[in-house]
């Protein structure tokens, strides 16, 4: 995935901040100002179009399946200290659309680590539902299943 193309989109998931740290990596972080959690780091070629090698936080099944595939490792530093992050090295490891997905899913899991008042301040991780018995709808979230 090119810089340009990464950061697009990172940037268009809700709620995202982004940073240049650690060596000119781009950092994306999903919160507010008070509390963020980073769920990707694109880090490689100092362009706006060269190619990044992008860790992301994961499922323990995405990584079990995708570690030892090609173009993809444990993400160096994270994923020794026991965090469950992939680094995507290469773009033959699948299509960058494929890619998005596991980007949204590594949003969506590094949300969940934000308390539950800053995801109801930012509407994320919340859904409505019907519920089966009352005929009336209630807010589910992660943590009233």
């Amino acid at each position: 995935m090119r810089r340009d193309d990464f950061n697009r989109f990172c940037r268009s998931l809700p709620h995202t901040s982004h940073v240049v740290q650690w060596g000119g990596a781009d950092v994306w972080k999903v919160g507010d100002e008070g509390q963020a959690k980073v769920f990707a780091i694109g880090m490689g070629g100092g362009g706006s179009g060269d190619w990044l090698a992008v860790s992301f936080k994961c499922s323990r099944m995405s990584f079990d399946m995708l570690k030892d595939a090609p173009g993809f490792r444990p993400a160096p530093y994270l994923a020794s200290r026991g965090m469950i992050w992939l680094q995507r090295m290469s773009p033959e490891s699948m299509a960058d659309d494929a890619f998005e997905a596991y980007l949204s899913e590594s949003h969506r899991l590094s949300s969940l680590n934000l308390t539950k008042a800053c995801q109801r301040r930012l509407g994320l991780n919340q859904t409505t539902a019907e519920h089966p018995y009352l005929n009336s709808t209630f807010t589910l979230s992660p943590f009233n299943i």
